[in-house]
């Protein structure tokens, strides 16, 4: 069976140490949209701790919109403050300024739909990882297998936070290590080193 994930904006690093365990994965576009969820949020550390970014969206069909009719809500700036709250917390990372480029690209597109942005991040996030693997969407809703290869209701900020090996991350002198981070945090840190770190994530 083909890994089934939900999308994910700037998805947490346990998400992506998932994908790496497969050749191919479907990303979920006809459920209902459920609020709060990584989604359209994402978790960075910042000098204050740790803040979600969350990315303002509309349901076009209301309560029962699906995934992939989300609209993203440009009536404030949202993109632009993502941007500068990420170079604020990461410009003294090792890596930030190696890989800003590439992800401001994305951020100022003005993606209409958030299933396309999360595609376009995903695709870059994988292509900076050197991680290869087959994605598609999926036509059809597939009810839940209880089998390990649905992640689609794994990961949720709600949760606490998964137990992952320490690695280096900015402000470490101010706030003990936090685990449950986008892998921007990651890759920011670690740079080319971060795939190998995901490798050895069960």
């Amino acid at each position: 069976m083909t890994a089934l994930f939900s999308t994910a904006y700037l998805p947490p690093v346990q998400y992506v140490a998932a994908i790496l365990q497969h050749t191919g994965i479907q990303i979920e576009t006809t459920e209902t949209f459920p609020k709060q969820t990584y989604r359209n949020r994402a978790l960075i550390m910042t000098a204050g701790g740790v803040r979600p970014l969350i990315v303002p969206v509309v349901r076009t069909q209301g309560n029962h919109s699906r995934t992939e009719d989300i609209a993203i809500d440009y009536r404030t700036r949202w993109n632009v403050v993502h941007l500068r709250t990420l170079e604020a917390a990461y410009a003294a990372s090792p890596y930030y300024f190696y890989y800003k480029d590439g992800l401001c690209t994305i951020l100022e597109s003005r993606h209409e739909r958030l299933l396309e942005l999360n595609q376009s991040l995903l695709h870059w996030l994988l292509k900076c990882l050197k991680i290869h693997v087959e994605i598609a969407l999926t036509a059809d809703w597939l009810p839940p297998a209880g089998s390990p290869s649905d992640y689609r209701y794994a990961f949720s900020p709600k949760q606490p936070s998964p137990t992952l090996p320490p690695y280096y991350q900015v402000f470490s002198d101010r706030h003990p290590f936090s685990p449950g981070l986008s892998v921007l945090d990651l890759l920011f840190n670690l740079g080319p080193e971060a795939a190998n770190y995901l490798k050895n994530i069960t």
